[in-house]
């Protein structure tokens, strides 16, 4: 590989991480959006969502063309494979994470059309918090190629797990209780899961952090082996 043909290389593989990471803090303020949607019903935040998921849709498909370009055009390092392996991997999971955040706006739409002085019946910034706080701590780990802090994203998705099922656990019991709050508590319950998937989604793309650092692939192998793997331990 020529020096001209390496620069050109290099900045590819630059343009690929920086325009991820722009796709990410997309996704990271439509989460966001989505919440102060479901609270207030802001046609803004709503409208923000649904044309910032429309702009990570066509992101997703620019990245699949530069990756398929620098992996065609160039013989990658294995570290350099990895990274192009892993960011195709990252960023369907990305773009899964902008389709949730839609889901969530659409139902907070309808929530608010249906009932203009609507209360959300249970508390969900807690989970939302905790979301949005592995999407920013994943992001920083990739950015940085830091697997220590990707394993503290897989640990993560375990207490979002348990937000998620009392939750659920909550909201099933509205039902019970006053079979006219069912109807909400549904859309709710809906909610509650597009912002568990997010997570989910989060999870899976530290996990490709950790690989992409480590060499070593920690999906389904539990949070315990990817802590370890992360700090390089044998």
């Amino acid at each position: 590989m020529t020096e001209h043909t390496s620069k050109r290389y290099e900045s590819e593989l630059e343009t690929i991480r920086s325009t991820f990471l722009r796709m990410g803090g997309l996704v990271e303020s439509m989460i966001q959006d989505s919440l102060t949607a479901v609270e207030t019903g802001s046609v803004e935040c709503i409208t923000q969502v649904l044309e910032n998921e429309k702009i990570v849709n066509s992101i997703e498909v620019e990245l699949d063309h530069k990756i398929a370009e620098a992996i065609a055009r160039n013989q990658p390092t294995a570290i350099d494979l990895r990274l192009l392996i892993s960011a195709l991997k990252m960023i369907t999971d990305m773009e899964r994470s902008a389709d949730e955040a839609e889901k969530v706006v659409k139902m907070a739409r309808r929530l608010h059309e249906n009932n203009p002085r609507y209360e959300p019946l249970v508390e969900i910034r807690h989970i939302s918090t905790l979301v949005s706080s592995m999407l920013n701590k994943f992001l920083d780990a990739f950015a940085r190629n830091d697997a220590v802090v990707a394993a503290e994203v897989v640990r993560a998705d375990k207490q979002v797990d348990k937000e998620w099922k009392s939750l659920l656990r909550t909201l099933s019991s509205y039902m019970i209780e006053d079979p006219r709050k069912t109807s909400e508590a549904i859309d709710l319950i809906f909610i509650a899961r597009a912002l568990e998937r997010i997570g989910d989604h989060a999870k899976n793309m530290a996990e490709r952090v950790i690989y992409l650092v480590q060499g070593e692939d920690v999906r389904h192998k539990g949070v315990k082996n990817a802590e370890k793997v992360a700090r390089g331990e044998e």
